[in-house]
């Protein structure tokens, strides 16, 4: 999938960069596992912590303080929030609970995605089953594929 989204990409001469929680970098392993990649993949930042996420993407702390971190108002933030520090085109976010334990009240396997490009952003909530690493690599299929449908969808955005 990550190559499908890369040669999509790179047919419209776009970028992409990534903002990763509960995937901790696995996503941007996935893109850079493409020969190739380097043609739209600009970058990535993985914001494990809650404090990176505010002070190297961008999320506000009232945000995380109302919402929290697993939530579709912090993958949205955090997704423009690499596509803007990152100046590209895309910007893709991963934010949930992996396990083994819940955070935040939410259940492991509950996770968001998101996309932003200059119109907006999207999201949308995962339940995911599985352990840790099967959640880890469904986020990353899931957040593909959401970017991939986007590419394949009309030029409206």
């Amino acid at each position: 999938m990550a190559a499908r989204v890369l040669d999509a990409l790179a047919a419209r001469g776009e970028t992409l960069a990534t903002a990763e929680s509960l995937t901790g970098g696995l996503l941007a392993a996935r893109i850079t596992d493409v020969p190739g990649a380097s043609g739209s993949f600009v970058g990535g930042v993985v914001s494990y912590a809650t404090r990176v996420k505010v002070a190297v993407l961008g999320v506000p702390d009232e945000l995380v303080a109302q919402h929290g971190v697993v939530s579709e108002q912090c993958a949205i933030a955090m997704a423009h929030g690499v596509r803007d520090r990152l100046q590209a085109t895309w910007g893709l976010a991963t934010t949930g609970v992996a396990g083994p334990d819940p955070q935040e009240g939410r259940a492991v396997g509950t996770v968001w995605v998101a996309l932003a490009d200059r119109a907006g952003a999207t999201a949308r909530l995962l339940d995911l089953p599985g352990d840790r690493a099967a959640i880890r690599q469904s986020t990353c299929d899931a957040v593909l594929g959401l970017l991939e449908e986007h590419l394949q969808a009309p030029k409206s955005r």
